[in-house]
């Protein structure tokens, strides 16, 4: 892959990691359940991790981190409707990560995005759980 294009797919990952810190964040001070609150406060960290990955390899890599983003879908007010949001960001991560580990052509990119896909699995699970607790 050249080095272009995997700056261009590392970005458009960055860019789905901060949308999903940002949406995260504000989901958990508005949750009022406070167990839901706390993972979804953890998990927005986790991203912004994984934000913090993606910029390294994107640097290393002669890139700029990007920091826009689409306009925002928090998933509605309601406890159930962000949390299905949430199930749904994490499983378009899911589905990239997987797709991306096959076609980048680059060893520790690979395998970074490996242990992404790892977390994101983790995360949808518990997304999963607090849905079912309502």
């Amino acid at each position: 892959m050249e080095k272009d294009d995997l700056i261009r797919i590392l970005n458009e990952d960055f860019m789905r990691e901060l949308e999903a810190t940002l949406i995260y964040a504000r989901n958990s001070f508005i949750m009022k359940q406070c167990e839901s609150s706390r993972v979804t406060e953890a998990i927005a960290v986790d991203e912004m991790r994984h934000m913090w990955w993606l910029a390294d390899l994107i640097t290393k890599r002669g890139g700029t981190p990007t920091m826009e983003h689409k306009e925002l879908d928090f998933g509605g007010d309601d406890l159930r409707q962000m949390l299905e949001k949430q199930i749904s960001l994490e499983t378009d991560g899911i589905e990239k990560y997987k797709k991306q580990i096959e076609i980048v052509g680059d060893t520790e990119v690979a395998g970074v995005m490996k242990h992404i896909l790892d977390e994101e699995k983790r995360h949808r699970k518990e997304f999963r759980i607090r849905l079912q607790e309502i």
